[in-house]
Formats: structure tokens, sequence, C-alpha cells
């Protein structure tokens, strides 16, 4: 227990402030703002410092003499400032705690302020703040990496929460777990019956010598027990929404998540979907959702979240037979089709503890395989292929539950020559997606797209294969002979004509795969090579035929 008194004194009795202790008098009040402002540059001072924490004093001058202060003088509203303070802090961080003592009769206030965890900079309302000398300034640039840098190395779910015990643990949670870790290491069952609890724990790789990490407490800690992991959350919500996207139920799952993972698998409604193949007269039913992708998706997004954020992860149902998971973070290969032609775990992790334990117990395969086995089974369902969508704070991966196009799939999946990347790459273009050089490159050396990035279509034996030839021709365009046909037909039956009434005639003509600025400036360069030709000229804002072309 902290004696707060005793802490005062040893701060009293060094001889100046430092990048980590700041008084103020605040004899009556205490802007507000520039109290938040405070919290952030000490707390980031304190991690580029090395240090536990950083302390804000008030009543005291910089001179050291106690004067007292009125600020929040009672304790409710003194309180209250934890939750003001983690409403615009980075991950809602806030104070450790707030102290209140008496020194010669006179009320001081203390504010414990935590240390900005490893590679988490903190802001105050989405600004960051440092010190220089005694001065409170914006963090530099070089200060603020530094901070960055350090979650390249940083686990959170390797640290060990210091109050926890294997009693904050769920005894159903660690049954299961010893169950999944059997099927994994089945030969060494009769061993594993003969281990305690923590003999197992320790073992399985999800505690470390008798100590609960944050990894046990989100895999087998009991629902009470997730305040050990504040400020971080543990928290999984399934949403349910109809076609207009209007919540209609949902409900919130916290620790254990390795019992809860079935819960939420049991609210999606996985209904049976039945469609038929362009090679039979037989209807396929299947499950709108392959139980594999369900849970692989799920153990992802819990491997994979950045706790540190505070979010939660959310699994969001439509009722026309779509999901959608996402978790906070960014997605550490950076690049999913890396991740599947590689078919590799992957060199770095977020939480390599975490992950390593789920794939201890079964619970997720090594990065990589698992993500490639949902392409693989939806592709073989010929149902649409995952679709990540990679942000800066999160990650989201959409699985569709049914068949957009039966026959642009069955017929692009027969081709015998694409792989698994080249497939994944022309959904992306279906999607109107837009592709990178690298990406472009792949599918132009085998002549799967044709037209320049970013506007980019199937090719035409692609169309060919898959029956598209009318999508084809609308996106490819007729040839400019064509226009120039409509041009001249148009102003031999109306004389003259502006560019807007070129634009009417013409822009709906065009090539889909073109914008609507693209589509007016091809119009202008038609217009301009019919000059050229001299069929056609200009009189003021009016386009005319020339002289040859009079009828």
């Amino acid at each position: 227990m902290l004696d707060i008194n005793e802490k005062l004194n040893q701060f009293l009795s060094t001889n100046y402030e430092n990048e980590i202790l700041e008084y103020k008098e605040a004899k009556n009040q205490f802007d507000f703002d520039k109290l938040g402002k405070y919290f952030s540059a000490l707390s980031n001072e304190a991690n580029l410092l090395g240090k536990n924490e950083a302390w804000l004093i008030f009543g005291i001058k910089d001179n050291k003499s106690v004067v007292g202060t009125n600020f929040k003088n009672d304790i409710k509203s003194l309180q209250n400032l934890k939750a003001d303070i983690a409403n615009h802090t980075t991950n809602r961080i806030t104070f450790k705690e707030i102290y209140e003592t008496f020194l010669d009769g006179l009320r001081v206030i203390l504010f414990q302020i935590p240390v900005a965890p490893p590679g988490v900079p903190i802001a105050w309302k989405g600004h960051y703040y440092g010190r220089d000398a005694s001065e409170l300034q914006p963090l530099n640039i070089e200060e603020f990496e530094r901070i960055r840098s350090q979650n390249k190395s940083f686990d959170w779910s390797i640290q060990i929460c210091e109050n926890a015990t294997i009693e904050d643990l769920s005894k159903e949670a660690i049954t299961r777990a010893r169950e999944l870790y059997v099927m994994k290491n089945s030969k060494l069952a009769d061993e594993i019956k003969t281990w305690d609890d923590m003999t197992f724990l320790n073992k399985s790789k999800i505690c470390i010598k008798n100590k609960i990490t944050n990894t046990a407490i989100i895999l087998l800690g009991k629902s009470e027990s997730e305040h050990f992991l504040s400020p971080a959350v543990s928290q999984i919500t399934w949403i349910l929404k109809d076609k207009d996207n209007i919540e209609k139920d949902y409900e919130h799952f916290t620790c254990p998540f390795i019992l809860n993972v079935d819960k939420v698998y049991e609210k999606i409604r996985n209904l049976k979907y039945r469609y038929i193949r362009s090679d039979t007269l037989f209807p396929d039913e299947v499950d709108s959702y392959d139980p594999y992708i369900i849970r692989e998706a799920l153990n992802n997004c819990i491997a994979h979240q950045d706790y540190t954020m505070g979010g939660k992860i959310t699994v969001v149902e439509f009722e026309d037979r779509k999901l959608v998971f996402s978790n906070k973070g960014n997605f550490i290969p950076e690049n999913i089709n890396n991740v599947i032609s590689l078919d590799a775990p992957e060199p770095k992790y977020r939480n390599k503890f975490l992950a390593q334990a789920m794939v201890n117990l079964n619970l997720i395969d090594t990065i990589g395989s698992g993500i490639k086995k949902m392409f693989i089974i939806q592709k073989n369902k010929f149902f649409p292929l995952p679709e990540y969508e990679l942000l800066n704070d999160s990650v989201k991966v959409t699985i569709e539950g049914k068949v957009l196009d039966i026959k642009y799939a069955s017929k692009l999946a027969s081709m015998p020559d694409l792989t698994l990347e080249e497939i994944i790459l022309l959904d992306k273009v279906q999607k109107g997606h837009i592709l990178n050089e690298s990406e472009v490159k792949i599918l132009k050396s085998k002549k799967l797209i044709e037209g320049k990035r970013p506007n980019i279509h199937i090719s035409s034996n692609v169309a060919k294969v898959t029956d598209q030839k009318d999508e084809y021709i609308k996106m490819q365009g007729i040839d400019d002979e064509h226009y120039q046909a409509l041009i001249i037909k148009y102003l031999l039956k109306f004389e003259k004509a502006k560019k807007a009434d070129f634009e009417k005639l013409l822009l709906d003509k065009l090539p889909n795969i073109l914008d609507e600025k693209q589509k007016k400036n091809k119009i202008k360069n038609i217009l301009q090579k019919l000059r050229l030709n001299g069929e056609i000229e200009t009189i003021g804002y009016d386009w005319i035929l020339s002289k040859t072309k009079k009828v």
C-alpha cells in the first residue's frame, strides 16, 4: 500500500522538478484542457526516460512552498476526473490514482500518471505533448518515433498480471484447454493427465513460471477477471443487421474466449443454402458459412487484436447472408496476397505469446495456412472469396454466404492454368477494386486483364470463358470510328452543336471502365481528331461540319 505522505516528502526532499514531476499552485482552480496536456506530456516523458510513472501535484509552488489548493474540493468530483480525462486520451488511458492529503494543514492533491505503453504515445484530444525542461511543448517528431518504434518488439500478451492467481481463471475453461491440447498432442495424453492445472498452463505456454499472463486472462479468465487487463478491453460483440443495415439484435461476450467463441458461433444463423451448379441438374445444399471459416476468422481476430487500443472485436451478421469480422490494429503481414502466396508463418506477430498459445491449443493454424484455407473453401463452393479491408487502425474481413454469379465462378474455377493468387486478383477486378502495379503485372503476364491502371478490366479470353462477352464490350468500348460517325450524323441532322450536346449524346455509350471525367476527355479528343482530319470545325462555341462534309 502506497504511503502517499511518505511519497510526497520524498518529492519535496529533491532539489528540483524534473520531466516526470510537476508542481502547480492551482490555488482555486486549474484549466481542464491544460490538465490533459500535462497528463499527455508527463506520461510520454515517463516512457522516454524508462520510468514506471509520473506525478502532477497541486497545492505546491515551483519553489516547493506549500500553499494548498481548493481544486475540486470534494472527493467525488475529484475522482470523476479519471473518466473525464479518459474521454480525450489515447486508448482511454487515465490516472492510476488521485490522492488527497494534507501537509501542515494545507490540502495537496497528487495525480499518479501511468507511463505511456511501449509503442503507444499518449495524445490529448488528438495532439501529443512532451516537456522541454520545465516547458510544456508538443512532442517532437524524434521522441514520437522513439516511442512508436518500441512496438516492434513489445508483446502485450506476454505481460504478467501481477495480482492475478489461478483462482481468477475459469475451471471450465482450463478443462476445455486441456481437451484441445490433448487433441494437438495425442501422444502425450497419458502424461498430460498427470499434470496439475498450473503445470499444464506452464507447459502449454499460457502462463510463465506460475505467473498469470494477459494471454491466460483473455483465453481462460473468469468474466469478472477482465479488470486485470484494464485499460485494455477483452470483448467480442455480435450484431445482427437486416438488409437495410438496421440493427436487430446484439450480445457482448468477454473472457474466457476459449469458451465464448463457441457462444458467438452459436449466435450466427448458419442457414442452409441451395444452388445449382452449371454442370449439373441437381442442387447443392451447403452451410451458408463453412464452420471452419467462422472459427478461423474469429480466432484470428482474437490473436491479432491490438488490445492496447481499448476497442472490441465485432462480428456483424447481415440477414442477406454476409458476415463481417473486425479487430483493432493494422494487419501485420501488410499484404493478404503475400500471406497466401508464401503459405508460411509470418516472421512477426502483434501478440506472439497469445498466437502461439492458440496454436498450441489447436484454435488457429499458423499464420498463412489458415487464411489460405478460408480462400480455398470459398473457391470450391463457388462463393465469393473473403474480402480483406486493411485500414490504419483496424482489419475487416467480409465473408459472403451465398453465390453472387455461379456462371462466372464456376467457369473461372474451371480454367486449369489459374493459380489461387490469380483467382483472388481477378475477384478483385470483378469487384471493382484497384490493383497495385505488381498485381497488374501478374495478371497482364497471363493476359487475364486489359487496360491501363487504374482502369483495368477482364481480358477477352477471360470474358469468353466466363460468358461475359457483353460485359467485356461494355468495358472495352467501341472503336472511335463509331463515336465519330455518331457526331457526324448529329451535325448532318441538326447542323450545329455545343460540346455539352456531344457529351449528352456519348457519355452513356462510352466504356464503363472510364469515370465521368475520363469520358469527357475522350469526347474532347474525338472532336479534336475530327477537326484535325478536316471533317468538322468551330464557330465560336458551336461545332459544325466542314464545307467538304456538308451535303
